[in-house]
């Protein structure tokens, strides 16, 4: 992938360590090839929304739109997701996660397809219309579905589907048991005027005796039955931990609010009112395909994307991780909600997430770079909606854009030397590392024989000139390194050159090229592909 140096966005000029972001444009099965050089096992989420293959040419299948006439339509779909899903389990992590949005056409072949490469954790579905379409005989869809699924099963690790914090919950859950339970006087918070609840049923609960209502509390023991989510002995343990308790009209539906912030882990089906078993606005403040319509074009304006997804849906799927500093990854970008979503949860939180987007350009009207790009540029930047406010920008990140591109793989000392060249912003992108120096401790560098990174936190050299390794050796001696300085070295046969950093083989990685890139591009393409296109391969290089 090539870098487009003029939609660069660097906002930590003092090196504050923002987060970077990538967006590239290009075929994702090219981009996660070269991915899978650069991070290999360390994307910590996972999150695409893939073509749902509905016969409406909504995918290309050997450059090619696959209709619904076609007879091989979901086997087509079926190899094209295969060889992502493949690529996309060596990135993640061992206890990495993998959302996958998809609709009724597919969802039975994907589960069982994304079986091969994952531990499956969940179904969840989410609530993606206020307005369904009524013209159907049989149903109105009102869901889709997002699989959720694990590298390995870690059942220990607790998700987090909500926070809450100083909100209320109920108390009442539809799904439990009757059981009674009894409250003291002078604890229970009350919403009501000043007078007394007769006792008998109300809604959902039952109140077993009358209740007093003073000045806000409930003065009375009293006791409700009704199908509780707790215990009495868990309600006492909370009342000594000095939960709140509060109802709020005459159903006496009470609710809880505890002291600080507590996770919640998420239900698989977030719209019932009552039963809190599907994702939607009023359990999960997650939006409709309508708001997320809304909020594109707030941004955009009349821009040609259908049905995006909103931010909050991303949101909230990323939150389950409790880790505030994970990679994320998504090669289906679309109109680049989940950048958008890391960008606005890093602000919410302080968090430094870091989001990686692919998106393909060709048969999607330049959407890569006239949306994908141009709303999070506007996101970070700041914009103008379309109400003519202005809206301030999330600064505290950074955006690079690359596209892919092809170089030269027949093993020629001159295609060996190109190839390593053409590596640098692969290379940054691998070690998180931009930030190029003219010197090297005392030494002005000449960019044909040597570059240098630097950040507050690590370094990165790279020699194309092994005669130049003595000098690099002389002032490595005299810095004082607290993180081992991460070399690549130019060789046509990938030998080492650990003698050679032998006096200061403490402060120092050491990784020679283009070896190691060969390696890796053969251990990810099939044989017979490598064979029959030696000559070809992607791979990250810098304009």
């Amino acid at each position: 992938i090539v870098e487009d140096t003029k939609k660069r966005i660097i906002n930590d000029t003092n090196n504050e360590k923002y987060p970077n972001h990538v967006i590239i444009e290009g075929d994702n099965l090219h981009a996660l090839t070269t991915l899978c050089y650069t991070h290999e096992g360390k994307i910590d989420v996972i999150y695409i929304d893939p073509p749902y293959n509905r016969g409406e040419d909504d995918f290309v299948y050997n450059d090619k739109f696959v209709n619904i006439d076609d007879e091989y339509r979901h086997s087509k779909w079926l190899s094209f997701m295969d060889k992502r899903l493949k690529l996309a389990q060596r990135l993640l992590k061992d206890d990495g996660l993998i959302f996958v949005s998809i609709d009724n056409n597919e969802v039975f072949q994907l589960k069982i397809l994304c079986d091969r490469y994952f531990d499956f954790v969940e179904c969840f579905l989410w609530n993606k219309t206020s307005t369904p379409p009524a013209l159907s005989n049989k149903s109105r869809k009102t869901h889709e579905y997002i699989l959720c699924f694990q590298k390995r099963l870690n059942s220990s690790e607790k998700f987090v589907g909500l926070t809450t914090s100083g909100g209320d919950a109920p108390l009442l859950n539809e799904s439990n048991r009757i059981s009674t339970l009894h409250f003291p006087a002078n604890y229970v918070k009350c919403k009501l005027e000043n007078q007394t609840l007769k006792a008998g049923r109300t809604d959902r609960v039952i109140l077993e005796n009358d209740i007093i209502v003073e000045n806000g509390l409930i003065i009375n023991d009293f006791s409700l039955t009704g199908r509780f989510r707790w215990t009495q002995e868990f309600l006492d343990s909370e009342i000594e931990n000095n939960c709140s308790l509060i109802i709020k009209s005459k159903k006496c539906a009470i609710r809880y609010c505890r002291e600080g912030d507590r996770t919640v882990a998420p239900p698989n089906f977030i719209t019932e009112r009552f039963y809190n078993t599907t994702i939607n606005k009023t359990d999960n403040d997650v939006d409709t395909n309508e708001t997320a319509g809304e909020e594109l074009k707030n941004l955009l304006g009349d821009v040609p994307f259908d049905f995006p997804k909103p931010t909050s849906l991303i949101s909230y799927l990323l939150s389950f991780k409790q880790n505030k500093s994970i990679q994320v990854l998504d090669f289906f970008a679309g109109s680049g909600t989940t950048l958008h979503a890391c960008v606005n949860l890093n602000k919410t939180d302080l968090g430094n997430r870091k989001c990686i987007l692919v998106q393909h350009k060709e048969n999607e009207n330049n959407i890569c770079e006239e949306i994908t790009y141009e709303r999070n540029k506007r996101v970070i930047q700041g914009y103008t909606n379309a109400k003519g406010e202005e809206v301030e920008g999330l600064k505290q990140n950074n955006l690079r854009y690359y596209r892919t591109d092809f170089a030269p793989r027949r093993k020629t000392i001159k295609n060996q030397m190109k190839l390593m060249q053409l590596s640098i912003a692969m290379l940054q992108i691998k070690e998180d590392i931009y930030s190029e120096q003219k010197t090297f401790g005392g030494i002005k560098l000449d960019k044909n024989i040597c570059r240098f990174f630097k950040d507050k936190e690590k370094s990165m050299l790279i020699i194309f000139d092994e005669d130049f390794i003595e000098q690099v050796v002389c002032e490595i001696k005299q810095m004082d390194i607290k993180e081992p300085i991460k070399i690549y070295l130019f060789h046509t046969h990938g030998i080492s050159f650990e003698d050679d950093f032998s006096e200061v083989k403490e402060k120092v990685n050491l990784c020679t090229l283009p070896q190691a890139i060969y390696n890796a591009y053969r251990d990810i393409l099939p044989k017979e592909e490598e064979e029959k296109d030696f000559s070809q391969i992607e791979l990250t290089i810098e304009k």
